[in-house]
């Protein structure tokens, strides 16, 4: 694998059309992949197994869909064992969840739902947190949502209540900038806001994807479809993030209407782009300075 550090810093979401080309590579062409956890949560299925395969030769980092932090119900204990094999057979470089909910009395609905920023729901995610990283015993990364209505009662703006869960369970934050921008538009509130309030230190993580404008009788709605080329005011906004607080690791996510492997490897290109071309501005004003 190359020393290139903006090489190391970029993934690609690794999807079922690509899990042999993966297995089978001589080179990396990028510098980690992140998979879908539930996926995978079969030892003896032949995806698992190609998975164990893949991961001799890349770093993993196991995204969950099924945890549903902001339910009311107790956590799924066989969902959550399942977990923990995964992640000690994989030895991920990262484990991460959505700040959402999906199930209600034991019955899951196939979306990530929003949560009601009240202190109690407050109180909800940051028990369910603590009991995932305890149970792991390794940190959990919180992904921000993407959605498309709010909660008229609210003790928090979601990006308030995304702190808290932080500084009170000491959980990392995936940072989805995608998702910031389509709730942007959606909500009406300015990204730059969101970006301020979160804490640098805390971001493990950050994710990159496309989505789709949609033309509804009631008006336009964006939808986080995960289908498309990031857009350019995201890139901008991964720009403006990188130059203020540095590289993290960085995945391109796209989940549906998924491209030829090229199509992926070349969004991944330009995230290494503005790594590199980031690092040569700061350090061309250190220089100045």
């Amino acid at each position: 694998m190359t020393n290139d550090c903006a090489f190391q810093q970029v993934g690609v979401g690794l999807r079922a059309p690509h899990l042999t080309l993966f297995r089978d590579m001589a080179q990396p062409p990028v510098g980690w992949l992140e998979v879908h956890s539930e996926n995978y949560f079969n030892p003896e299925s032949p995806a698992r197994q190609t998975l164990s395969q893949i991961a001799e030769q890349f770093p993993i980092s196991c995204h969950g869909i099924g945890l549903s932090l902001g339910s009311a119900d107790p956590l799924n204990r066989r969902h959550l064992t399942q977990l923990r094999h995964l992640v000690d057979d994989l030895c991920p470089m990262a484990v991460s969840d959505h700040l959402s909910w999906s199930s209600v009395n034991g019955q899951y609905l196939n979306d990530l739902l929003p949560i009601p920023y009240t202190e109690e729901a407050l109180n909800v995610v940051c028990d369910k947190v603590s009991q995932v990283q305890d149970t792991l015993g390794r940190q959990l990364l919180v992904e921000n949502p993407s959605s498309y209505l709010s909660f008229r009662h609210a003790d928090y703006t979601e990006w308030d209540f995304l702190s808290r869960v932080q500084q009170q369970t000491g959980c990392g934050l995936l940072l989805d900038l995608n998702n910031i921008y389509v709730s942007s538009f959606n909500h009406g509130f300015e990204c730059r806001a969101y970006l301020d309030a979160i804490n640098p230190a805390a971001v493990k993580e950050i994710h990159l994807a496309g989505f789709t404008v949609r033309k509804l009788d009631q008006g336009e709605i964006w939808i986080d479809t995960h289908s498309r080329p990031v857009s350019e005011p995201v890139w901008q906004l991964y720009r403006d993030w990188v130059r203020q607080h540095g590289a993290v690791p960085t995945l391109i996510e796209w989940d549906l209407d998924i491209p030829p492997l090229a199509v992926l490897l070349g969004e991944a290109d330009k995230a290494r782009q503005i790594l590199r071309e980031t690092a040569q501005e700061v350090s061309h004003e250190c220089r100045q300075a």
